[in-house]
């Protein structure tokens, strides 16, 4: 759209994420500076069950962020770095799987979200998963902290409402998911 990248350069590296720094010249032909945040496909799945009476539920973890040194509510979510090449409907049934042991019968792959579209290439992809069972979790050593919580719906809503869930990537996949029902 009218950008050229006059020069570009890698910043900083490690096995999650690069960041590269590039001058650009923007349409109007000013020269500015422009970081870039690389990192890989991640996947978002909603865990959609139901209670015995037939009330429906969704699956949250709830886990400490270092880099806002805060917990947060999150709908299960991760990339696959030892699998960077990993197709995302098993990326998403693994990431459900290891973070809440919940494998799901169906997997609908609702649709693709950009993370920072702003500051980074990051994209997602979201699911929806549904005829849920439960078996043992798989976690990574850095997700020895996080818990899992099967919801009521309307909690669920409650807790938007009330912004007790601010993931950003959580709260994008609910509401996709919600307008797409």
């Amino acid at each position: 759209e009218g950008y050229i990248t006059v020069s570009t350069r890698i910043a900083y590296e490690n096995p999650w994420t690069r960041l590269r720094e590039d001058i650009i010249r923007r349409p109007d032909g000013k020269d500015g500076l422009y970081g870039v945040v690389e990192r890989g496909q991640f996947v978002v799945i909603l865990p959609l069950g139901q209670t015995e009476d037939g009330k429906p539920t969704i699956t949250l973890v709830n886990q400490y962020r270092y880099p806002i040194g805060k917990r947060l509510w999150e709908l299960p979510m991760g990339m696959w770095e030892s699998r960077p090449d990993a197709e995302p409907d098993a990326g998403a049934a693994g990431e459900l799987k290891e973070e809440t042991g919940l494998i799901a019968g169906k997997m609908h792959h609702a649709g693709i979200v950009y993370q920072g579209a702003g500051y980074s290439t990051q994209m997602g992809h979201v699911y929806l998963a549904t005829d849920l069972t439960q078996g043992p979790t798989e976690r990574e050593q850095t997700e020895q902290d996080m818990t899992c919580h099967t919801l009521l719906l309307e909690d669920v809503e409650r807790m938007i409402r009330e912004n007790d869930i601010t993931c950003m990537v959580s709260l994008a996949a609910f509401g996709m998911l919600r307008a797409q029902k």
